[in-house]
């Protein structure tokens, strides 16, 4: 998806820990919220969830995005709130979804074969990005029905 270049358009990856369980409840909620509101923003991205921490890569405008993270920092679902890599942007690379998820199992030979020590809290950025993209590649994201 091409960005308008009218805006200063960004791209934002954080890592945070889940407060408590990382339930179906609470990831439906999240993912609901976020299809919903980001819809309507213009905001686009990917989370990434399991083995008791959340990765998510947000694109869209610059005041939204930065917005999100805000309000993300300050969600009791997540702790340790850790912004990894911010850019600006041209073009989205995860434009088509207003977020997808994607499920680290601990078992999932992704994580386990090419990943095998993997700690978005010591990794960089660029790795931390790269695993996402590894992850949307090798896999499909699941995805709640629009609202």
């Amino acid at each position: 998806m091409r960005v308008p270049s009218h805006s200063i358009n960004v791209r934002l990856l954080y890592v945070s820990r889940a407060v408590g369980p990382q339930t179906t409840t609470m990831t439906t909620s999240i993912l609901s919220q976020a299809q919903a509101h980001n819809q309507a923003k213009g905001i686009t991205g990917v989370l990434c969830q399991g083995q008791g921490f959340f990765f998510q890569v947000i694109e869209g405008e610059r005041s939204q995005v930065n917005a999100v993270y805000r309000r993300i920092c300050a969600d009791a679902r997540h702790q340790d709130v850790d912004l990894l890599h911010y850019e600006e942007i041209n073009e989205r690379r995860f434009g088509q979804w207003s977020m997808a998820l994607i499920h680290l199992s601990v078992d999932d030979p992704m994580v386990k074969l090419q990943h095998p020590d993997f700690d978005p809290y010591s990794a960089t950025g660029a790795q931390v990005m790269k695993q996402v993209i590894d992850l949307l590649e090798g896999g499909q994201p699941i995805r709640l029905p629009e609202t």
